[in-house]
C-alpha cells in the first residue's frame, strides 16, 4: 500500500511539474523541446502581424486565441521575414473551418503561389463529396496544390490539434498530433493543381494565415511560436 501510494505522489508531483513549465512566464526555463522558441503572437493584440492594406479585421483576439472569422477573406502575415525555422502552434476549427498557414510567403492575395501554404481545413465536413470534392492536396496538413498529406490524424472539429511545422533549407515536414502528415524535398516536388508555383523556390518570407472564410466556420489558433535554424 505504502510503494502504491509513493507512486502516484511521484505521478502527481511529475504532472504538475509539466502543467507549471507548459504555463511558465516569460523568462522561466522552458522544457528542452521547447528551448529556443519565441512566440509570434501575444495572446492579447496583433502586434508584430499586418494586413493586406493594412486590413487585419478578418482576424479577432480573444481567450488567448486568434481567431479567424467566420467570413474572414484577408490574409495577414508576420511583419517579420523567416528562412529556416520550426513554427509550433495549436489548432481547432468549426464544422467547415478553411484557412492554411504561409511558410516564406510573400504578401499576396495568393500565398499559396508566392510561398507555400500548408493547408488548414476540417476535412470531416467534406467527407462526402459535399459541398466539394477534396482534391488529394487539398487535405490538411498538405503544402497545397504540391505535395498531398497522410490523412487520418486531424481531430474532430471543435477539438485542438497540436501541429508542428519544419521549414529547413529544401525540407519541409508537417507533424500532425504527433504523426509526420509531410516529409518532402522541395527539389523533387511538382505542382500538381496546374499552376505555376514560384514559391517553391524561395529561400525566406513571412508566416501567414489565409483566411478563406466559409459555412460559417470559425478557425482558431493560440500558443504560435517559432524557433529560428541556422
Amino acid at each position: 500500500m505504502l510503494r502504491r501510494t509513493c507512486l502516484a505522489v511521484l505521478l502527481v508531483l511529475s504532472l504538475t511539474a509539466m502543467i507549471r513549465a507548459e504555463n511558465a512566464p516569460a523568462g522561466e526555463k522552458k522544457p528542452d523541446s521547447e528551448q529556443g522558441f519565441v512566440p509570434i503572437f501575444d495572446g492579447k493584440s496583433l502586434d508584430g502581424w499586418m494586413g493586406l492594406d493594412g486590413d487585419k479585421s478578418s482576424y479577432y483576439v480573444k481567450d488567448n486565441q486568434l481567431i479567424c472569422t467566420a467570413t474572414g477573406a484577408n490574409h495577414i502575415f508576420t511583419e517579420k521575414e523567416y528562412a529556416n525555422f520550426v513554427l509550433r502552434l495549436d489548432i481547432k476549427m468549426d464544422p467547415g473551418g478553411n484557412n492554411g498557414i504561409g511558410i516564406r510567403a510573400q504578401p499576396s492575395k495568393e500565398p499559396h503561389l508566392y510561398g507555400m501554404e500548408i493547408q488548414v481545413l476540417e476535412d470531416d465536413y467534406y467527407a462526402d463529396g459535399d459541398p466539394i470534392q477534396l482534391k488529394d492536396y487539398q487535405h490538411h496538413g498538405s503544402i497545397y496544390g504540391v505535395v498531398p498529406a497522410k490523412t487520418g490524424h486531424l481531430k474532430p472539429a471543435g477539438q485542438w490539434n497540436e501541429e508542428e511545422i519544419v521549414c529547413d533549407g529544401r525540407h519541409v515536414k508537417v507533424t500532425l498530433n504527433g504523426a509526420v502528415i509531410v516529409d518532402a524535398d522541395l527539389d523533387k516536388a511538382q505542382p500538381i493543381d496546374g499552376h505555376e508555383h514560384p514559391g517553391l523556390k524561395y529561400e525566406k518570407g513571412h508566416i501567414g494565415l489565409h483566411a478563406h472564410g466559409n459555412y460559417g466556420a470559425e478557425v482558431f489558433f493560440r500558443n504560435l511560436r517559432v524557433k529560428e535554424l541556422k
